[in-house]
């Protein structure tokens, strides 16, 4: 394995830093060294533009390691871009993107031979031109922000991480871990960081083709006969549901239907029923032992070819290899 200097972890920090975004790596870290007989292994440490105290969103202070110009001189293998966000009078949530860190960012990264960002710290990269011409991820609640502040960037707001060559974007809170043991199974292979993920007790290592929020719940609309019409979809999974039911159910012309989806969930009726059905299926292979023919006639897929389309499409997986990966064991 290489030396400890080429594994060099450098964790951008400052004022209102997400506070799991800078602690949830340096622990998966410290146990892929644990987990390897090798000596060498990660040297995380946190950098930012003082030696002074740093106070994250969460209030608790944590203490930098190194100065950006200290962290600056040396070669930085892996450079962690967290992220933080102010909430406005009205509820909204907007990331924190201040310049002078983006000139930073920017100067860290080029001596970085891999650069990674956690939840919306993705917009840090992005201001700084690192995510130009790629697609990437952050956080679903700023995912529309991002892409309407940065054109250039292809933003998929539903992957847990993305791996664009060197640029790395993860999405929020806990998909931390995952991009982080995604990380080290690139350096040390998937069977060191499938040890790791036992010793985190996460079921496994979740694939980057996974969603990061339950489809039911991702969207709030805003229109009674949306919400209504949602909660139809939901009581009658199983059924064949065209966009003529839907629209004669809802009492609206199927053109104005599709208007209305588009508007009001951002894609069209038969993207979101085909979203909530993968959904239903995933939570069946996590906690039953039907077979798959089973829950495709359960979840309104019909065939077991569709369901595998379904799931390949949307997940970039197939129903046995999810189930292989995340069916939790039943209690006796």
């Amino acid at each position: 394995m290489a030396d400890t200097a080429r594994r060099l972890v450098v964790i951008v920090i400052f004022e209102g830093v997400d506070l799991l975004d800078v602690t949830g790596p340096p622990e998966v870290f410290a146990l892929a060294r644990r987990e390897t007989a090798e000596a060498a292994g990660y040297r995380v440490v946190l950098a930012a533009e003082t030696m002074d105290p740093v106070t994250t969103g969460a209030g608790v202070r944590v203490l930098p390691d190194l100065t950006f110009d200290q962290v600056a001189a040396r070669g930085i293998d892996t450079l962690i871009v967290p992220g933080a966000v102010e909430v406005d009078g009205e509820g909204r949530v907007h990331p924190l993107v201040e310049p002078a860190l983006v000139h930073r960012v920017k100067e860290l990264a080029a001596r970085t031979r891999r650069i990674t960002s956690v939840c919306v710290g993705a917009h840090l990269l992005a201001a700084a031109g690192l995510l130009d011409g790629k697609r990437a991820t952050t956080h679903w609640s700023t995912a529309q922000q991002l892409a309407a502040d940065h054109p250039e960037v292809e933003v998929d707001a539903d992957p847990i991480f993305i791996r664009e060559g060197n640029v790395w974007t993860g999405a929020g809170i806990s998909a931390c871990l995952d991009l982080s043991l995604a990380l080290i199974a690139d350096d040390l292979g998937e069977a060191v960081a499938l040890r790791v993920a036992r010793q985190l007790v996460m079921y496994l290592k979740r694939p980057s083709g996974q969603s990061q929020f339950s489809v039911p719940l991702e969207q709030v609309s805003t229109t009674r006969r949306i919400e209504d019409l949602r909660h139809h979809i939901l009581r009658h999974l199983s059924e064949p549901l065209t966009v003529v039911d839907l629209a004669a159910h809802a009492h609206v012309s199927d053109r104005h239907l599709t208007r209305l989806f588009k508007t009001e969930l951002g894609m069209t009726p038969h993207a979101y029923i085909e979203s909530v059905r993968v959904e239903k299926a995933r939570h069946e292979l996590e906690s039953s032992d039907a077979t798959l023919d089973r829950i495709a006639s359960l979840c309104g897929f019909g065939t077991t070819d569709t369901l595998v389309r379904a799931f390949r499409r949307r997940l970039n997986t197939t129903p046995t290899e999810y189930r292989r990966r995340f069916r939790v064991p039943q209690v006796s």
